[in-house]
């Protein structure tokens, strides 16, 4: 894939996802359960990494050390748009990348801020991103919907997507 290609599908996946706040992060606990939470992605840099930032006590970082495959659901029902994401997640340790990436949203979670020592980064490598997009209002969703029903006709469901990244 060429770096336009590739720039292409990363800025495709940014549209989609730059108004949904959070994902819902799915791993592999120590049972071979998939578990899955609420997490706020900080950032989609230009390879299409996405990223996050956890702590070392909770369950997401052990997880992702003994299966680090991963996938991403990403949901904004007021505009129909659905998105998720599979890749590899890695740990990130780095101060400096910690550091250069922290806002006041992370503080929060880690009062002692970026020198917290249980604050940490997960760097999700993406391999692959789907994604439904209606384009169209609810209202217009359910004439659509009604309308198949009395024609006999599939309604037209929007966009539905494939990123290689």
């Amino acid at each position: 894939m060429s770096a336009y290609d590739h720039s292409s599908q990363v800025a495709e996946l940014q549209s989609k996802v730059k108004a949904i706040k959070f994902a819902m992060f799915t791993t592999v606990d120590q049972y071979d359960h998939l578990i899955s939470r609420p997490m706020t992605c900080q950032d989609i840099d230009s390879e299409g990494n996405l990223w996050f930032y956890t702590s070392t006590e909770a369950d997401i970082w052990e997880n992702i050390a003994a299966q680090p495959d991963v996938n991403l659901s990403f949901a904004n029902p007021d505009d129909s748009v659905y998105v998720s994401v599979s890749g590899r997640a890695e740990r990130v340790v780095d101060r400096e990348e910690i550091k250069a990436r922290w806002n006041a949203a992370v503080q929060a979670w880690f009062p002692a801020g970026p020198d917290d020592p249980h604050a940490v980064l997960i760097r999700v490598v993406s391999d692959t991103a789907e994604y439904w997009d209606s384009n169209s209002s609810s209202m217009v969703q359910l004439y659509q919907m009604a309308k198949s029903v009395l024609t006999g006709t599939k309604p037209h469901d929007g966009e539905h997507g494939r990123l290689k990244l």
